[in-house]
């Protein structure tokens, strides 16, 4: 019997598609895995189906019958709960006033404390949890967390629960009760959905898994008739992009520019040890939560670190601060351009003298001159549009805007570059224009290290690949090695 039918379901963004006419029917009772790289459109669709976004293109039934909700708590209402990666509940509350958060059990204008601890305590004792609804949940584990989450669902009486990447922060143990309690949901009739990059995770409790691809629907497979190699195939699926390729022979030395050994911060990642060599591009693939922008805000002294050394150019240096990492030649160019990359109300020339403005500073005075002419020279380098000095960065498109941010960071005169999602949300031409520099970078020299989550990119663009997953190196492929089910395997599988 279907459950669920997202009938031709569309949402775009900012003129942007995030699902294209996906059509595909979750069965009653089944635990349905929802699969695909990041970005190809999982949350969005979850977060239609439970209210959090109400404005879309096409159809979601519920056992024959239309829904729209308009908010999470008509989902909730209808019987839609989600389990969330993050652990999110009130400290100062005990299990059962979170459990019953919002609906609580009244007598008249009061809250009848006995009868919702008598109700909350049922699913506690359901779910075979040792803890009482009147405890507090500060001393809980992330697991017994997780199981408050659980009862809360069933405390509306879901039929429907998503788990979002559930075992992310659980030990073995309890994964192991997480899996038992999904079966016995399962055998009581309750529909399961359940996002995860963990392969293994799916052959071990799933029935079907849907297979979402930049935002469309490839197709749905039963999970005993198949192989992890088939998932991942229908995963990826496609060719590396024509423009996301070196136009440049390699040009990597044999001369180390940046050496890390075992950097580490607590509780985050551990263990990171690698080289990068002068004129290399050197690429950090993973899934979400692979924790590769911590590393490399860690070695620009942008986070803590709590062990390791550092090493440029042979000799050991001590990063505590971006502008120490500044003064050993290491830039960043940071993913969220918008909020660590420029300056809100500056303009081009001001936002690429930011980080060097030693260079436009004579005693107290500020060398307006130097910094129009700095700027001129890199609108001319970079195609930037408009070409105008005094235009204000945050009008600019993302292309252009990320033009600037790399302007700021090459005024430096950096020997090691470091790109955290270098062409996010930009259009193919600025995405060209981006892979160019880097190659101009190369060419002079210059050690690249690149985040990247288009596997697209990353193959095209990359002497070698790092793979990382839940801030541990997995593997690294050399440039013969590189497609994106080997990426994949080891982001997925470790």
């Amino acid at each position: 019997m279907t459950m669920i039918h997202f009938s031709k379901i569309t949402k775009h963004f900012s003129g942007n598609i995030a699902l294209d006419c996906v059509d595909f029917e979750i069965q009653k009772g089944e635990v349905h895995a929802l699969l695909g790289e990041n970005g190809a459109g999982k949350s969005t669709l979850l977060n239609i189906l439970h209210g959090i976004y109400s404005q879309y293109e096409g159809e979601v039934e519920i056992e024959n019958t239309r829904i729209n909700f308009m908010n999470t708590n008509d989902a909730i209402e209808f019987g839609i709960a989600k389990v969330h990666q993050e652990v999110n509940l009130v400290t100062d509350l005990t299990v059962g006033q979170n459990i019953a958060l919002g609906y609580e059990s009244k007598r008249g204008l009061l809250i009848d404390y006995s009868t919702m601890y008598k109700r909350t305590d049922a699913i506690l004792e359901r779910l075979g949890c040792k803890f009482k609804s009147s405890d507090k949940i500060d001393f809980l584990s992330t697991g017994e967390m997780q199981m408050i989450l659980i009862a809360k669902a069933l405390f509306h009486n879901a039929k429907i629960i998503s788990f979002d990447e559930p075992t992310s922060a659980l030990t073995d143990k309890e994964v192991k009760r997480l899996f038992e309690i999904i079966k016995e949901l399962k055998e009581q009739g309750i529909t399961i959905i359940y996002i995860t990059h963990r392969l293994d995770e799916v052959f071990r409790i799933a029935d079907r898994a849907s297979i979402l691809r930049d935002g469309r629907y490839i197709c749905t497979l039963k999970v005993k008739d198949i192989s992890k190699e088939v998932l991942i195939h229908n995963m990826v699926g496609r060719d590396v992009s024509a423009f996301a390729v070196r136009n440049k022979p390699l040009c990597a030395t044999k001369e180390v520019a940046l050496e890390v050994l075992k950097l580490e911060s607590q509780g985050v990642f551990s263990d990171i040890s690698f080289k990068v060599y002068k004129g290399e591009i050197l690429s950090f693939a993973g899934l979400i939560g692979a924790k590769r922008t911590d590393v490399m805000r860690a070695i620009f002294g942008a986070d803590i670190k709590t062990g390791g050394r550092i090493k440029v150019k042979g000799k050991e240096v001590v990063i505590k601060t971006p502008k120490q990492a500044l003064k050993y030649g290491i830039a960043l160019i940071p993913e969220n351009r918008k909020t660590q990359g420029f300056v809100k109300n500056f303009t081009n020339a001001k936002n690429m003298a930011l980080a060097s403005m030693d260079k436009f500073t004579n005693n107290l005075f500020v060398n307006e001159r130097k910094i129009k002419v700095n700027c001129e020279y890199y609108i001319e380098q970079m195609n930037l549009h408009p070409n105008d000095p005094e235009y204000q960065t945050d009008s600019l498109s993302g292309g252009n805007a990320q033009k600037v941010i790399i302007a700021k960071w090459m005024t430096t005169n950096p020997d090691i570059i470091i790109f955290d999602e270098p062409t996010k949300g930009i259009d193919v031409s600025a995405k060209a224009e981006i892979y160019r520099l880097m190659e101009d970078m190369a060419a002079e020299g210059k050690a690249i290290i690149m985040v990247s989550s288009e596997l697209p990119e990353v193959i095209g663009m990359s002497d070698r690949v790092i793979v990382m997953r839940e801030g541990r190196m997995v593997g690294e492929l050399g440039r013969s090695e590189l497609n994106e089910e080997n990426i994949l395997h080891y982001a997925m599988e470790g």
